[in-house]
């Protein structure tokens, strides 16, 4: 199936839209990407856009899933599998984020759409505490592996367990919050205009301390790291991940 571009992105999603909406198999249309967060397009942004297919109902359009271009970007999935898509467990877990901002052009299904993208927007209650216990693990595992290194004179390979840290210390961070770590794109984005509401994780403070652990692992910078996000999460009532690592953690505490 072929799309014809128009001159302009704009001029390209509303042809679009009007075919999609004219096409009885689509239940709905979701915007995402860089145009559903205010002050981040630029001249080469495109459109993101899923389009939603009604379960076991032909549409000649399923031919343009992954159709990319200067203009427009498709997903075209069936609406069993947009229920599931970026939510925990799967493979495709890291496109939770693209949903967070999303925004409804159509829905065919009486709110079914939206509804299904609220779910996918914060982390539930459950999934969030679990969520935080794993990171918490993980992100102190990797801390201590960087230490480890350094405290054993291999600096190079601390440094890059170091790197390795930032991803899980910011899934912890947001998780604590019931909040789906951004991506990196939208990192300071996030922090700026929905802080986290500690002073310690405004984008003014924490961006540094990330960018120091990735230009070169600082022990010194980990361990203040470490202490802010363990003073944080036994706050939220995160104590056994961290009383199981025992006197693992006197490395991470040291001055």
């Amino acid at each position: 199936m072929h799309i014809t571009l128009g001159n302009t992105p704009d001029d390209t999603l509303a042809a679009f839209t009007a075919r999609a909406a004219a096409d009885p198999g689509v239940a709905g249309l979701v915007l995402s990407g860089s145009r559903v967060h205010e002050g981040m397009p630029t001249v080469h942004s495109d459109y993101d856009l899923h389009v939603i297919l009604m379960d076991q109902q032909a549409s000649l359009l399923a031919e343009l899933d992954w159709f990319r271009s200067a203009h427009l970007d498709l997903v075209v999935i069936p609406l069993a599998e947009f229920r599931t898509r970026g939510m925990p467990g799967r493979p495709d877990s890291f496109a939770r984020y693209s949903y967070v901002h999303a925004e409804v052009l159509l829905d065919r299904l009486d709110g079914t759409i939206a509804r299904i993208l609220d779910e996918k927007r914060t982390l539930g209650a459950t999934e969030a505490r679990a969520a935080v216990d794993g990171w918490l693990d993980a992100y102190v595992n990797q801390t201590y592996r960087s230490l480890k290194s350094y405290r054993d004179g291999r600096p190079a390979m601390g440094h890059l367990d170091a790197a390795e840290s930032v991803p899980y210390a910011l899934e912890v961070l947001f998780a604590l919050h019931r909040r789906v770590r951004p991506y990196n794109k939208y990192l300071q984005w996030e922090l700026e205009r929905s802080p986290l509401g500690d002073r310690r994780w405004d984008a003014d403070r924490l961006l540094p301390v990330l960018r120091r652990l990735l230009a070169d692992g600082d022990p010194r910078t980990q361990r203040a790291l470490f202490t802010d996000i363990e003073k944080t999460a036994r706050r939220a009532g995160h104590d056994a991940v961290l009383d199981a690592w025992g006197t693992d953690l006197e490395l991470l505490r040291r001055p």
